[in-house]
């Protein structure tokens, strides 16, 4: 195992795999499973020391940090600002930032708060080529151009390595409550959900493995008072509420999770070019998304 502390022992690492076409496993805090296609690699590069909080402008909404940061980094880095990044995806918050880009994992706020590609503003990343990239940047407003951000973002370390994350954060709610509802219909919550409220979450689990009583509809709100009291009222014509702590959601974060499966990409001639242009070795993470010759 490799563990670069800078992005240049990365790229010295990256462009030395190249010209051996030595394949190369990347991963994060290396603790989430693979995408259903092992990759065939005697090199596993582990990202967990590139890490830390660059930059951070709290006015602004925007934080910059290393791919190795895990998510409880960031959201203690937030917390005392009054913010949140809320990628909060499914898992634990010891899995990294970069990770979660890199697999575009998301969770049970994401229709609410947004995904990974709506959330990164831009990345910095090692390619195959060991050239280092940066697209977007670290504010909301950036020039026009090839929209690479995205490309990267989901491309499960295929086609570069990321390095550095430029992510939007959202002000904390000045109210945050969970509901949990036993006795609700799922045409009734799927309506509520939809409707002019905007619940952060609404989520159908079975309560017992997470403390609660039975099988139900977990529900959270946030907003400002006013906001909250008009969604609550609404709430209760959908059933009895219960009130529950807002940690319950860490349990369904990690329970709830939707079980790994095997990961195909369509490759079809743009993407053996995408992946050539990037990655034109083949020598990260081979065989990871079941891609063919």
């Amino acid at each position: 195992m490799v563990t670069p502390t800078r992005i240049d022992d990365l790229i010295d690492v990256v462009r030395a795999a190249a010209s051996d076409a030595r394949p190369l496993r990347i991963v994060g805090a290396g603790r989430w499973p693979e995408a259903g296609h092992p990759v065939q690699a005697e090199t596993t590069v582990q990202c967990r020391a590139l890490r830390g909080i660059s930059h951070y402008t709290p006015g602004d909404l925007t934080l910059s940090c290393g791919a190795g940061t895990t998510l409880a980094e960031l959201d203690d880095a937030t917390r005392a600002h009054g913010q949140w990044c809320p990628l909060l995806p499914w898992g634990d918050d010891a899995g990294t930032v970069g990770a979660t880009i890199a697999t575009a994992t998301s969770g049970p706020f994401a229709e609410r708060l947004g995904r990974p590609r709506q959330l990164v503003l831009g990345l910095e990343a090692v390619d195959g080529r060991a050239q280092h990239i940066a697209p977007g940047g670290r504010v909301v407003k950036n020039v026009a151009g090839f929209d690479l951000t995205r490309l990267l973002t989901g491309s499960w370390g295929t086609l570069a390595v990321l390095t550095t994350l430029h992510l939007r954060l959202r002000a904390r709610p000045a109210v945050d409550e969970s509901w949990w509802i036993r006795d609700g219909e799922a045409a009734t919550l799927q309506t509520f959900a939809r409707g002019p409220h905007l619940p952060l979450a609404v989520h159908r689990t079975a309560g017992g493995s997470k403390g609660l009583d039975g099988d139900g509809w977990l529900v959270r709100l946030g907003g400002n008072r006013a906001a909250v009291e008009s969604a609550r009222a609404a709430l209760r014509g959908c059933g009895t509420l219960e009130p529950v702590a807002t940690e319950v959601w860490d349990r369904v974060r990690l329970i709830d999770a939707p079980p790994s499966r095997a990961l195909t990409w369509p490759w079809t001639p743009l993407a053996h070019r995408v992946r050539a242009q990037f990655d034109p070795a083949g020598i990260l993470n081979p065989g990871l998304l079941g891609e063919v010759a």
